[in-house]
């Protein structure tokens, strides 16, 4: 069984979670597959937009049972070794080039909600469930925390992620995890009218707009302005800026939406 399955429609290509039999659980193998899908689409430039959601009746639940009780009895240097692979696996959606929108629903714990965080904009159902809920195991969010805490900031993340308190999609709203919150059966055509916004713009200009998050949360301030010129110089003199300028006063559609 493919842990991760990627469907293609045209720029769009839709990744999904796929062990519905434990709520995608995330396990390294699930990870391991997340990140070689991602390959795949960063190197395919007929890809513009993902869409990343779980098969089944949830999101993805968190972490696997049985991995966590396997972290237990196993060796510092063997839990190491595998949050770092983890901690991998967040990067790669946080840093991925294209424009990724989260398809959110059913239970979205731990991990699921590191996913939600990393994606670009995310779409919840108004009957998902939210909740850090590791420090009632004894254990942390700790490799998702720095996507939590950049969206929630630290108030909020603080008081999730210390309590453990599960809560609903208007709250997961309120704290910034989610931009929407529809009902079940208007959740695709949400997320379908996301994509459609998203390909109305220029690829290369939306990876920079990636990047300048990127570099928000790497530099320092002053140096994160004074890196600013160069970046909107290098997109203007590229050929996607010439064509969407020439685009708008020809009053016609830029390349990329031909």
């Amino acid at each position: 069984m493919e842990l991760v399955q990627i469907e293609r429609e045209g720029a769009v290509a839709r990744v999904w979670f796929n062990r519905p039999d434990v709520h995608n659980a995330l396990s390294a193998e699930l990870g391991a597959a997340l990140v070689a899908a991602l390959d795949v689409l960063r190197a395919d430039d007929t890809c513009r937009v993902v869409v990343l959601g779980g098969r089944g009746g949830s999101f993805c639940a968190g972490a696997d049972i049985g991995a966590m009780k396997a972290s237990a009895s196993a060796s510092y240097a063997d839990n190491l070794a595998e949050a770092t692979r983890l901690g991998a696996v967040f990067a790669a959606l946080a840093d991925f080039p294209k424009p990724i929108v989260g398809r959110i629903h059913g239970g979205v714990y731990g991990g699921g909600v590191g996913f939600c965080c990393a994606c670009d904009i995310a779409v919840a159902s108004d009957d998902a469930k939210f909740g850090l809920t590791e420090v009632r195991l004894g254990i942390l969010p700790g490799v998702i925390s720095p996507y939590v805490i950049r969206r929630l900031g630290d108030r909020a993340a603080r008081e999730l992620m210390l309590t453990g308190e599960r809560f609903d999609a208007a709250r997961a709203q309120a704290y910034g995890i989610v931009n929407h919150v529809v009902p079940m059966a208007e959740l695709d055509a949400r997320v379908d009218e996301r994509v459609a916004e998203l390909l109305k713009g220029g690829p290369n200009a939306q990876a920079h707009v990636k990047q300048l998050f990127v570099q928000w949360g790497t530099l320092g301030w002053d140096d994160y302005r004074k890196s600013l010129p160069e970046i909107l110089a290098t997109v203007r003199s590229g050929d996607e800026a010439k064509d969407g300028l020439a685009s708008f006063f020809e009053k016609r559609k830029p390349k990329w939406m031909a």
